[in-house]
């Protein structure tokens, strides 16, 4: 049942005692004044029971712990340590010094229900929103925002294909065990499986790692275990009802590991299984956190795990909308969506959009053409040693493309690439190679320079021409408002997750992005509010 915080304050509350004692510049200070505002015990009330068992305690009081444990980047743990015994903390929850005033448990559930309950994980951050508003920081006008992503760690361990297959079907036999009521390990002792639970089964291998042919005999039998537990798997699922815990649990662990093996193992005309050479297109590099992917923020940094991605006002340097991608999804996916939030957290229209080259491709600049949005991007360049395309005259009335050295071809063909089909123009190779600038053009031997546009090349041709402009040159400065938001994110924990799952990723996304905007909203505040008390004594004087 929603428990609800008592509208009268008591003298034995830590706000009532200590709140002038403390740093009005503090976080905590500034939580404790506002708190009873920002966060009411009735917004939570869909996690709750109506009228049945004992109240629980204050969600009001749970949200404000979540977003100081993120700003002080704290476990669950020493959370509750300093609710208990932290006089800044205290202050804050507006609780008795000592009080104890919830558990780890109960710290845990309630996030957990935020993350079953997304929509009230978005009433966090959108309090922060609100508060802006009220402060008069966010006006209600038209906004430009800027956008990018920035990579998110994932928490789960990221193991090789010997331990991957292993953990999943150690995942497999938990999923089963847990179907016939008894002990993981006494389940799978009972099947020959036992060696899965000793620890790493590449670390306690008793192979020579030079020998081909012991690593062949691993992976055989560890390929051959997993085949035989899917059998199982799959016959014990087919004794157990659709929709009972135990039938959902087996499909996902069963799931799970056949795509491990489809994605890092495969067969030769003799039935013996190898690893894949190249890397599968979506592959899942950690059985612990499966919705963790192999993600390149650029062609020299690497990671594993997830993308935020963030949109920021470029007025107020306010967080208006927020995602969380796979960490191989392109920065573009799904921007358009980003500013729709962006406009649904603010009730304001966004005028324009902002973004690095990333979002500067064709396809980009169609969905937000045909959607009557502007989108400023610088667009891609790729020249690879060669001269670059905008260096070269293309006429798309005429049909016709001229290079920087003065000869004009109109010699093309439509070739496919990627999503859509482009118009490829071709110069003769007896042209290209008697020009003089062919060292610095063309990279073909014994062919001449090719030129492909694409099928908005005239939106790509504007976008050049655009971000050559004094106005384009300032927008693209106006930009690093969100390298700077994404800065203070990282400072506040969010270069790692502390979860498993993309969803509970996206929470942490919310509630750190929360306290940034709370303490950017105050601190704006603050300084408009000094400023203003100068003002006024330079007039008094």
């Amino acid at each position: 049942m929603l428990g609800r915080r008592s509208p009268q304050m008591t003298i034995e509350q830590a706000d009532a005692l200590y709140l002038d004692q403390m740093d009005p510049e503090w976080f905590h200070y500034r939580l404790a004044k506002n708190r009873a505002r920002l966060f009411k015990d009735e917004d939570f009330k869909g996690l709750y029971c109506s009228g049945n068992g004992r109240p629980s305690v204050p969600p009001s009081l749970l949200a404000v712990a979540l977003l100081l444990q993120v700003h002080d980047d704290v476990s669950d743990e020493e959370a509750v340590h300093r609710a208990s015994w932290d006089v800044r903390w205290c202050v804050a929850l507006g609780v008795p010094v000592g009080s104890k005033p919830f558990a780890k448990s109960t710290l845990q559930l309630f996030r957990s229900q935020l993350v079953l309950h997304p929509e009230n994980g978005e009433a966090v951050f959108l309090a922060s929103i609100e508060e802006a508003k009220r402060l008069g920081l966010l006006k209600d006008k038209p906004l430009t925002v800027a956008v990018d992503t920035t990579p998110v760690f994932g928490r789960g361990a990221v193991e090789d294909t010997y331990n991957l297959l292993a953990t999943g079907i150690v995942k497999l036999v938990r999923a089963m065990a847990a179907a016939d009521e008894c002990d993981p390990q006494d389940w799978a002792a009972a099947h020959d499986l036992k060696r899965f639970f000793a620890g790493s089964i590449k670390g306690e291998a008793a192979i020579n790692w030079d020998e081909q042919a012991e690593r062949d005999a691993l992976l055989a039998s560890i390929v051959g275990d997993a085949r035989r537990l899917l059998v199982l798997a799959g016959k014990r699922r087919a004794e157990l009802n659709a929709g009972m815990p135990e039938y959902l649990l087996i499909g996902e662990a069963s799931e799970l590991l056949c795509q491990l093996l489809a994605q890092d193992v495969d067969t030769d005309e003799n039935g013996k299984p190898f690893i894949k050479e190249e890397t599968a297109k979506d592959r899942i590099p950690s059985a612990h956190d499966p919705d963790m992917r192999h993600g390149r923020k650029s062609a020299s940094s690497r990671f594993d795990g997830h993308k935020a991605g963030i949109a920021v006002d470029t007025e107020t340097g306010l967080a208006v909308g927020l995602d969380v991608l796979p960490g191989n999804a392109p920065d573009n996916h799904g921007v358009m969506d980003l500013v729709k939030d962006a406009e649904a957290n603010t009730g304001c229209p966004v005028d324009t959009t902002i973004g690095d080259c990333a979002y500067g491709d064709g396809n980009t600049r169609r969905e937000f053409a045909d959607a009557k949005r502007k989108l400023v991007a610088k667009v891609p360049s790729r020249p690879q040693g060669q001269l670059s395309k905008d260096q070269f005259i293309i006429d798309l009335d005429n049909g016709c493309v001229t290079c920087p050295a003065g000869h004009t071809t109109r010699t093309c063909a439509n070739v496919k690439n990627n999503k859509h089909v482009a118009k490829r123009f071709y110069f003769p190779a007896d042209l290209c190679a008697a020009c003089p600038r062919r060292s610095e053009c063309v990279k073909s031997k014994t062919g001449g320079r090719t030129i492909s546009i694409h099928p908005d090349e005239a939106l790509l041709q504007a976008a050049r021409a655009y971000q050559r402009t004094e106005q384009g040159k300032q927008d693209t400065r106006t930009r690093q408002v969100v390298e700077h938001y994404i800065a203070r994110l990282i400072q506040l924990g969010m270069r790692q997750s502390r979860y498993v799952g993309r969803k509970k990723a996206r929470l942490q996304l919310l509630l750190t992005a929360t306290v940034a905007n709370l303490t950017r909203t105050w601190n704006h505040c603050e300084s408009t509010q000094e400023t203003d008390n100068k003002k006024t004594q330079k007039k008094a004087s």
